[in-house]
């Protein structure tokens, strides 16, 4: 479970910066404004992406694990 929850956390973090800055960006473009609109966005999606990380990501890995040990074999 402790590495399911710190795998979630820094997966979700990770994840969060970039995604909300790139759509920050095609939403906005480079503003005067942007690091703020970016860091708002990002205070928004990062609970979320750690939530999504830690239900998902188990059944992820497992369908990842299947498609390679297929793709493999």
């Amino acid at each position: 479970m402790l590495h399911r929850s710190v795998f979630a956390f820094f997966m979700s973090l990770v994840l969060s910066i970039i995604m909300s800055a790139w759509v920050t960006y095609l939403n906005l473009g480079l503003t005067s404004d942007f690091i703020a609109k970016w860091l708002e966005a990002w205070i928004l999606a990062w609970p979320a992406a750690a939530v999504c990380a830690f239900l998902f990501g188990p059944g992820v890995g497992r369908l990842t694990n299947q498609i390679v040990n297929k793709a493999m074999s």
